[in-house]
């Protein structure tokens, strides 16, 4: 089936169109080569384990959050005199990192009093007071956000190891109005009154919060070459996975991806939203804009991306205002796949898994999933094909999840079945390579 014709996409941001390769080997097939990266200059002496560097001038996403419209309780209400901390699980290391901060669905100007990036401490919400490094943008200590902008830190020179968190501390006077927000974290963050941004211990924050709050994401730099993008829903976000444990399957894929000698690792960015879907936007607050709404911010603007694993669907055929069209499916795919190839991004499709069981199955839902998994397999559309549904499906029940990587509701996987989604994909056709 031919592509149809592409919508307008925004610039990139920041990122100057990166070149990388990868290779790997597990169920899917795709390969890629690969391409040496060259070391970088020393770093500055910093507080955490040393990592090994790229070219030296590369700025690549090592962690990211898709963001949501607030509609309801705190979300909606803000926050006045408050900080936020918030851990974020990182996959790339590097020798600097850059904050990138979100009011893109704010309704007026965003003011951070302060904003920290800090290496974690023994306990919850504690961090080490020796790494406590400030946050400026163009050299100012504060940023006002404009409502519906996203702004990028300046380079802050704190070493961060592979695999690691890094906490960041915002301080917002507020009253900020409704708070960009990204509902289910699956990660715990912290909450304190008054300007407690360099606070080392957790003691100084009594409440805890899990959703993210004004984040977009995290750069580094000397790392890797690149960063492969995960669209999707509550499956990619983790929804059914252990709080705090880093269980989404995007996280055990760069467990994986680390295991691979450093010029074919790559930047992991998540871009899940629980509840999403391709063509409408979510029944429930906190599930975000349809995904074509969100493709430019969520994906083509991540720093340093060259590739996009699209996993969204099963939200559209299950939810009300249910989509019994597969060919409606199908041509948004190909939007998302024309966007990304007019920006250079390889494009990589996944089908959808099985969901007989959960609440809203019906055989004629069934249908619908059944017809886009087989295009998605068979129409060579995408660059190549990740067949979650083979992953995750009963082999004597096959419209139904096998019992042991079920989180319980038919639906969405528990650890297990993330870790085994992590395992079937061949890590070669992640490659972040520009087209």
């Amino acid at each position: 089936m031919p592509l149809s014709r592409s919508l307008p996409t925004s610039l990139r941001r920041w990122a100057a169109p990166l070149a990388a390769a990868a290779a790997g080997a597990a169920l899917i097939a795709g390969a890629a080569t690969a391409a040496p990266a060259t070391d970088a200059p020393p770093a500055p002496p910093n507080h955490a384990a040393p990592v090994a560097t790229s070219a030296a001038g590369d700025w690549v996403g090592t962690w990211s959050t898709a963001v949501a419209r607030p509609q309801n309780g705190q979300a909606l209400a803000g926050f006045t005199d408050t900080t936020l901390r918030q851990r974020m699980h990182v996959s790339v290391g590097g020798s600097q990192v850059r904050l990138r901060l979100t009011n893109v669905y704010g309704t007026q100007p965003l003011v951070v009093g302060a904003a920290t990036l800090a290496l974690p401490g023994a306990g919850p919400g504690d961090v080490d007071a020796a790494t406590v490094s400030a946050v400026t943008f163009s050299g100012d200590a504060g940023v006002t956000i404009p409502a519906g902008a996203e702004l990028v830190s300046d380079p802050v020179a704190l070493r961060i190891a592979d695999d690691s968190d890094v906490l960041v501390s915002l301080y917002v006077p507020g009253p900020t109005g409704p708070a960009t927000y990204h509902s289910a974290a699956h990660s715990t963050g912290w909450v304190a009154t008054g300007d407690q941004a360099t606070a080392p211990s957790g003691s100084s924050f009594p409440q805890t919060t899990t959703s993210f709050w004004f984040l977009d994401g995290l750069d580094v730099r000397g790392a890797t070459s690149g960063a492969v993008v995960f669209l999707g829903d509550s499956i990619t976000d983790g929804s059914g996975s252990t709080r705090d444990a880093n269980h989404r399957w995007p996280d055990y894929l760069a467990d994986r991806m680390l295991q691979q000698p450093r010029p074919h690792r790559f930047g992991i960015l998540n871009a899940g939203i629980g509840g999403n879907r391709l063509l409408l936007h979510a029944n429930s607050p906190g599930q975000g804009d349809n995904a074509l709404a969100r493709f430019d911010r969520d994906v083509l603007t991540q720093t340093g991306a060259g590739t996009v694993v699209v996993f969204e669907g099963v939200n559209d055929i299950q939810q009300p205002n249910s989509q019994y069209d597969p060919e409606k499916l199908i041509a948004a795919y190909e939007q998302i796949i024309q966007r990304a190839h007019d920006q250079g991004m390889r494009a990589v499709g996944a089908t959808i898994g099985p969901f007989q069981g959960w609440g809203t199955w019906t055989p004629e839902r069934e249908a619908v999933r059944a017809a886009v998994n087989e295009w998605i397999r068979e129409s060579g559309a995408f660059d190549a094909v990740i067949d979650f549904d083979a992953v995750l499906r009963d082999p004597d029940e096959p419209l139904r999840m096998r019992a042991e990587y079920d989180s319980g509701d038919h639906l969405h996987p528990g650890d297990a079945g993330y870790a085994a989604m992590a395992d079937a994909v061949d890590l070669g056709v992640l490659s972040p390579r520009r087209r």
